[in-house]
């Protein structure tokens, strides 16, 4: 139990940290691509979705038991971005180093499935 709560913990941390900064850092994303100004309601829509998936993530840091059914919820977020960004990858529609943010994704989706398995439920 004490490998989900440091996985989720760090997980919901690690997010906050990353997502946080881009309420703020709309023109750098803007530079390789159409400016998030010609769409603000899907970025900053991603963002707090996002956002919202790392307070879940705490959540189940903070009792890994009484939440474990929600670590397959959050294997599938992630999955919910790798899988798109990998097909995208594919048909070159984006680059090497944009595929190369999900594998941070990546690895939390192993690190949740790991820490799943790895915990009992409070039942």
């Amino acid at each position: 139990m004490r490998f989900a709560k440091y996985v989720f913990i760090a997980a919901g941390v690690w997010g906050i940290s990353v997502l946080t900064p881009l309420f703020f850092l709309v023109d750098i994303s803007g530079r390789s691509y159409a400016a998030p100004a010609d769409y603000p309601h899907f970025f900053y829509g991603f963002v707090a979705v996002a956002l919202v998936w790392q307070a879940v993530f705490l959540t189940i840091g903070f009792a890994p038991a009484r939440f474990r059914p929600l670590m397959v919820f959050a294997a599938f977020e992630k999955a919910a971005f790798i899988v798109p960004t990998v097909i995208l990858h594919r048909q070159n529609r984006i680059s090497s180093l944009d595929a190369s943010a999900a594998i941070p994704d990546g690895l939390l989706m192993v690190l949740f499935i790991v820490a799943f398995v790895k915990t009992r439920s409070s039942r």
